[in-house]
């Protein structure tokens, strides 16, 4: 995996950060780093997140998964870091012949289409909460494993409990005799992707799920005191350097189909984690070359607020575009869609600095196992760094638990002063 900040200095960006700046922004990372040292090293809350790697058990969750023989899908039934993280490791590998479906809302439209396009008797259910009491995730977990009973499908024997070790979900895997895998303690669902909570799914995929720690325990252990020695902390310490300069949003925005649940991953991760005290860049979601023809036309030409994140593979498959005889269309025939995405990011990222748009690119050596690992785990310590450079909680999400306080006392819940606030919106409404 390879970072290049070259678009996001001084010479080519406005704004933009000089390298006398990240030379001092250096020794503040050196500091940091020894922090989340620390951290790591006494498994304290969020820290503990870089461990996983090296702690999650990759054999366990084979057990667990292995005995569902067979299965034609996989259902993930979860929300927010609870599902986002299975999401974007599925995506980027492929189903192998087993789709994900994720059920990470209450839309009573898209459940009720969802449960009718999957095979229940076929399907491997995987319900994620760490605390068992996500009122969203229990209240579609009820819905699903109703319909399974009125379809004849013995519920227990397709489900498989992700959760922690008290709860509603954990009492229904041990009533019942289900597989259960541990959230562990100190990670936030964001940063959870690189344990159970995101490799139970790729694991009944048969994907090698070993490999993705390897790959990501190869960024954990190149964590150095140095922006320069490392991809992550270079990235985080760059993107909080643009925020102070006015690039308040960081538009993620990937060169491949296999990595667009990535961007929402990334916004969760990104938002929920440095949105505090009125600090934090806004993540926006894009997908390369799609959104070229969409969103580019902002990036380019909009306010100067705005960073730009272009990830593509160096290595991957190619597709010959066959030959044609449309005098205007002449020039691609023979080439590859391959070399027409690369060239669509190249010239996306040219275009981006023509203007001054500050624009980091980052490149993996393939979009497989390994690649996947070690694009998370950069993020994650991306994000990490960020926060210590703000001087933030980066691993709490007060404005998160306000909502579900409100939305639980609306339902009768229990009493919340949270919910009675609702109470007085002000309205002008216009019919």
């Amino acid at each position: 995996m390879e970072l290049d900040i070259g678009n996001a200095l001084t010479e080519v960006a406005s704004p933009g950060v000089s390298e006398e700046t990240l030379d001092r922004l250096d020794d503040r990372v050196a500091s940091a780093h020894e922090r989340i040292s620390a951290g790591k090293a006494d498994g304290e809350l969020g820290y503990t997140s870089l461990n996983l790697p090296s702690s999650t058990d990759a054999t366990a969750i084979q057990e667990a998964v292995s005995g569902f023989e067979d299965p034609e899908a996989i259902l993930t039934v979860g929300i927010g870091g609870s599902a986002l993280g299975a999401a974007t490791i599925s995506q980027a590998l492929g189903s192998n012949g087993i789709p994900l479906y994720v059920l990470d809302n209450v839309d009573p439209e898209h459940i009720r289409e969802t449960l009718d396009d999957i095979p229940l008797e076929d399907t491997v259910v995987n319900a994620v909460s760490k605390s068992g009491t996500t009122a969203e995730t229990l209240a579609n977990f009820l819905v699903v494993r109703d319909a399974m009973d009125e379809a004849g499908v013995d519920w227990t024997e397709r489900t498989i409990m992700t959760t922690g070790e008290s709860g509603p979900l954990h009492s229904l895997a041990v009533e019942h005799d289900l597989p259960k895998l541990p959230v562990p303690d100190g990670v936030p669902g964001r940063f959870s992707a690189l344990s159970p909570v995101g490799l139970v799914a790729p694991a009944i995929q048969g994907h090698d799920i070993e490999a993705v720690l390897a790959g990501a325990q190869t960024r954990e252990e190149a964590l150095s005191g140095s922006l320069y020695d490392c991809p992550g902390y270079a990235y985080g310490a760059v993107a909080y350097a643009l925020d102070q300069r006015g690039a308040s949003i960081n538009a993620m925005m990937p060169y491949a189909e296999g990595l667009e649940f990535f961007s929402e991953w990334f916004a969760q991760l990104w938002a929920e984690s440095l949105g505090k005290d009125g600090l934090g860049q806004t993540p926006a979601r894009a997908l390369g070359a799609t959104d070229q023809h969409s969103q580019l036309q902002l990036y380019r030409a909009g306010p100067p607020d705005k960073m730009v994140t272009l990830v593509r593979a160096k290595d991957r498959s190619d597709l010959t575009i066959p030959e044609t005889d449309i005098e205007d269309l002449a020039y691609l025939g023979g080439s590859g869609l391959g070399e027409l995405l690369d060239a669509e990011f190249e010239a996306t990222e040219a275009s981006l600095a023509e203007v001054g748009q500050p624009n980091v690119r980052i490149e993996l050596d393939e979009l497989d196992e390994e690649g996947i690992g070690e694009l998370l785990f950069a993020m994650e310590a991306a994000c990490i760094m960020a926060g210590e450079l703000y001087g933030i909680e980066t691993f709490i999400q007060p404005a998160v638990e306000w909502g579900k306080k409100a939305a639980r006392g609306l339902l009768g819940g229990g009493e919340f002063e949270e919910a009675k606030a609702v109470e007085s919106k002000e309205r002008l409404v216009i019919d």
